[in-house]
């Protein structure tokens, strides 16, 4: 049944953060209709769009959002945005003296940008374009959206942004609202003076005009929605954003209780110009950010390609169709996006939605509020064959890897499980054998598209409690989206029973079906653990004592090591009680 639109508000904090969110809103941009005529879709855009008005009366949909960085990170966008710029204004101007210009040459814009700009100025780009026509840049335009949208040929155009992204919003497609950046001053994105390094920095920000800002941001998009269902909040994790996320959660929680609030936490494979000190520092900043987003969250999820979040990772994740560079932001942005695309689906569908906390509540049980997540991209099946089919070649193994640094434990044991297929759309969900057959499979001889999924995941989680949710649309690719699939996949993200001959192009991917599993169980407890050891093992007053010269105190710091390490208990305790006594435990740590 259909569900009145139950608003979220997104909230980015920091720079990988608002890498992430981009690809997303990106792709929340691909599938977002402006014809009224059009049939409605699988997913509903006004969960975490906004409509509004240009001066000029065109209706635009924004994010409902808002994204924190800091002084340097925004290159050639502008703070306030350009979509509802009334112009410049000069009947104040007084001044009759002599003046003198100081002119500084703007950074310069990518091939994306300047095909964007184009379009802003009311041209029609003549060769090639985007396989999904993209907003104008400014809404100052001759010519409005839903003309440009109209007028465009969908012809592919490849971007290839590689070397010439520097940051998020150099790929950014879509318009934001003038309310949504919200910039730090007090530390630099780039040089290595004033930087956002250290948990106890982010913590001490949230105060003064910082909080005043955010508060009343927070309060322009709160307002105008009917039926706000809660955050989901995309947080740095191993810098000083995590200090920051801690305390913006906390503000959530205390404020408007009994919302939900998702968080995820980002992570990066890689950090320019890392240093050993620097990677203690990121190390405590995610193990102090863990405890603390989770204390305040519904369910807190870190997300990485990394290969774990200590100072010696294993290598980064690897999927058997993808051919992305774990060192490139861009890449590793994109692959976390697609995934989290699916994640979020459950709270935004249209019919047969979930509340946000009906997905929290479902997975953290019992004190149990970190989940891992895991995905396929793309989910291997085989253009023109069938749900079983696809299930059944990876019978001995799931298809998923790990997106949280956690890999699964293979005994079976599962608090709880949210699996999510999207964009099987023109596949079969059932086998279409013909009378009399015998199924190759169990899997087979079943009748929906649900069961035959259930029964899989029920092979290797036998008694796990599982829900699931299968949605046909796929996520539809637009540039600039990087082409990071290799020649196994076809255009629409189905693998090809015939690869392309050696040295021809690889085909251009314009939608891909993707399969993620939100989960809690004992794996958990093992990451948790093997966080707080790694953190336990050196003396932080002589490895790093400035960090805790930024704030916390060594008492916090210290509880907050408890809390991790009596965290991880919930998940290895089949009770799933918390112990509040260290004299209460084994001595197994």
């Amino acid at each position: 049944m259909s569900n009145p639109c139950r608003e979220v508000i997104t909230l980015q904090l920091g720079h990988y953060s608002n890498f992430v969110g981009t690809h997303w809103w990106n792709l929340q941009d691909a599938s977002l209709s402006y014809d009224p005529e059009a049939p409605l879709g699988d997913i509903q855009s006004d969960v975490v769009f906004r409509e509004g008005q240009t001066l000029g009366g065109h209706v635009t949909h924004t994010p409902r959002l808002i994204a924190m960085d800091l002084k340097g990170s925004l290159r050639t966008l502008r703070q306030e945005g350009c979509l509802y710029d009334p112009g410049k204004d000069t009947s104040a101007v007084t001044w009759e003296g002599s003046i003198m210009m100081h002119e500084e040459s703007p950074p310069a814009k990518n091939s994306f940008l300047e095909d964007l700009d184009r379009l802003d100025r009311g041209e029609i780009l003549a060769e090639a374009d985007f396989y999904s026509s993209p907003q104008p840049h400014c809404s100052g335009a001759a010519v409005s959206v839903d003309t440009v949208n109209s007028q465009l040929a969908r012809v592919q155009k490849a971007y290839r942004l590689e070397g010439s992204v520097k940051v998020w919003s150099d790929f950014l497609r879509i318009h934001l609202h003038p309310r949504t950046i919200s910039v730090i001053h007090q530390y630099n994105h780039d040089g290595e003076a004033h930087r956002l390094e250290a948990f106890g920095q982010g913590e001490a920000l949230l105060q003064g005009s910082v909080l005043e800002d955010l508060e009343d941001r927070l309060h322009f998009f709160v307002e105008e929605c009917d039926y706000l269902q809660g955050f989901q909040v995309l947080c740095d994790l191993a810098d000083g954003f995590s200090g920051l996320g801690s305390k913006v959660t906390e503000m959530l929680q205390d404020s408007y209780g009994g919302r939900g609030i998702l968080t995820w936490g980002l992570a990066p494979v890689s950090h320019p110009n890392a240093t050993p000190v620097k990677d203690v520092y990121h190390m405590l900043n995610c193990t102090l950010g863990t405890v603390h987003l989770a204390n305040h969250s519904s369910f807190f999820c870190p997300l990485t390609l990394r290969g774990g979040l200590g100072r010696r990772p294993s290598s980064p994740t690897a999927f058997p169709y993808l051919t992305y560079d774990p060192s490139l932001w861009f890449h590793s942005s994109s692959v976390l996006a697609l995934t989290l695309d699916a994640l979020t689906l459950p709270y935004r569908l249209r019919t047969n939605s979930i509340p946000m906390w009906q997905l929290a509540d479902t997975l953290a049980v019992s004190g149990r509020k970190v989940v891992a997540a895991y995905g396929a991209v793309p989910f291997p099946m085989m253009h023109g064959s069938s749900l079983p089919d696809a299930l059944s070649a990876c019978a001995d193994s799931l298809p998923w890897k790990p997106l949280s640094a956690c890999p699964e434990l293979g005994d079976g044991r599962c608090y709880g499980q949210w699996t999510t297929l999207k964009g099987f759309e023109g596949q079969r969900l059932i086998s279409s054998l013909a009378p009399g057959i015998k199924p190759p499979t169990p899997l087979h001889s079943l009748h929906s598209g649900e069961d035959v999924l259930a029964a899989y995941i029920r092979s290797f989680y036998p008694t796990a409690p599982l829900a699931l949710q299968l949605v046909s649309s796929p996520s539809k690719l637009t540039p600039p989206f990087p082409q990071i699939f290799n020649q196994s996949v076809g255009a629409q993200g189905f693998l090809q029973s015939q690869s392309p001959p050696p040295g021809s192009p690889a085909p251009m991917v314009s939608s891909v079906p993707v399969l993620t599993s939100l989960q809690s169980g004992p794996s958990l407890g093992s990451w948790l653990s093997e966080l707080q050891r790694g953190v336990s093992a050196f003396d932080i007053r002589r490895v790093a004592p400035s960090f805790l010269s930024q704030g916390p105190e060594t008492a916090d710091y210290e509880d907050a090591l408890e809390q991790l390490r009596l965290l991880a208990r919930c998940y290895r305790d089949d009770s799933g009680g918390v112990m509040h006594s260290s004299s209460e435990e084994d001595d197994d740590d």
